[in-house]
């Protein structure tokens, strides 16, 4: 009998530990996807993907326990350039009849001080998926209109375009090889 009851225990607490996770969706208005690459060694480009959407799902309040997933519609990149953004769009960047979207899905989260974190994760890009590792900061709170819970999240990285066989055709120094990733999202609890 006791180990029934030690059994039913151990299930109603998995299951109240199931329900007890948060679900946050970005709010788009006040999030922004961009990237930076360095062209002929000597400036910096930068681009936004218009299109994407981002989920949090959490138990702990502090998102230690964040599982984190992203994705955007390679066809909304802008670089105010309209020429280059034809060109991104092409077979030899993006691609975007092939691959209309690129994705993140964490795989894990370490902490790495005071409402910051590591971020790992699979990117996949161009078709090929890779192992990557972000850095996030993460802050909560209550938005004091709605009253309804907030947290955002500043995701930063830096990836090789290399890796994803993305613009092999242009080399260094006409586009360099890393290509940095940042993310600021603001997301209210969905539940």
């Amino acid at each position: 009998m006791k180990k029934i009851l030690s059994v039913l225990a151990v299930a109603a607490f998995m299951q109240t530990a199931a329900f007890a996770q948060s679900t946050w969706k970005v709010d788009k208005a006040h999030s922004r996807v961009t990237f930076t690459i360095t062209h002929l060694a000597v400036s910096d480009v930068d681009g936004v993907f218009k299109d994407f959407d981002a989920t949090i799902v959490a138990a702990k309040e502090d998102l230690s326990d964040a599982k984190v997933s992203f994705s955007a519609n390679t066809a909304s990149v802008n670089t105010d350039n309209d020429r280059r953004d034809g060109h991104l769009k092409g077979e030899e960047f993006f691609d975007v009849a092939k691959y209309p979207t690129l994705t993140f899905v964490s795989t894990g989260i370490k902490p790495a001080g005071a409402g910051k974190f590591k971020l790992t994760g699979n990117l996949t890009l161009h078709g090929v998926t890779k192992p990557v590792v972000f850095d996030m900061l993460a802050r909560t709170g209550v938005n004091p209109m709605s009253k309804q819970s907030v947290t955002g999240l500043k995701v930063t990285g830096t990836i090789k375009r290399s890796d994803y066989g993305f613009g092999s055709k242009y080399g260094q120094p006409m586009l360099s090889d890393e290509v940095t990733l940042a993310a600021n999202g603001e997301f209210a609890k969905a539940n």
